[in-house]
């Protein structure tokens, strides 16, 4: 797959470090069989909107724990108002939140800290869903 565009991933967080350890734990290609990802970074959420109704994102990576704007009520927001919205993925505040993931419609929750791993496993999952749909 690796003649496929790069995926582009918004990454949301007031937090520059939480921002920072997304995209360090994911790294600029997460499994050999995804095409490079391409970092879109978001501190505030009018430009997670403005960058999402440029069309263009694949995969949305939203820090729960954002503030003033959440990123789970950022999710449902996105689930509401956007057709045909990217798979979105949100960092719960602890693994007891995921209740809040489910609420926020987020196709994939994980808690912090960021486990690189587990961070991985789940935004593969998803790009592949991306790339396959269906």
């Amino acid at each position: 797959m690796s003649e496929h565009k790069p995926l582009r991933v918004l990454v949301y967080s007031d937090d520059r470090e939480v921002r920072a350890a997304v995209m360090t734990a994911l790294g600029a290609r997460p499994h050999p069989d995804l095409p490079a990802f391409e970092y879109v970074e978001c501190a505030t959420e009018p430009v997670v909107f403005q960058r999402l109704d440029a069309r263009g994102i694949d995969l949305v990576i939203l820090d729960g724990e954002a503030a003033p704007a959440g990123g789970l009520g950022i999710a449902r927001q996105i689930k509401d108002e956007i057709y045909e919205a990217p798979p979105v993925l949100v960092l719960t505040g602890r693994p007891q939140d995921a209740w809040l993931a489910t609420w926020s419609r987020a196709e994939a929750a994980v808690s912090h800290p960021i486990e690189p791993i587990r961070l991985a496993e789940a935004v593969i999952e998803l790009a592949r869903g991306v790339l396959q749909p269906g």
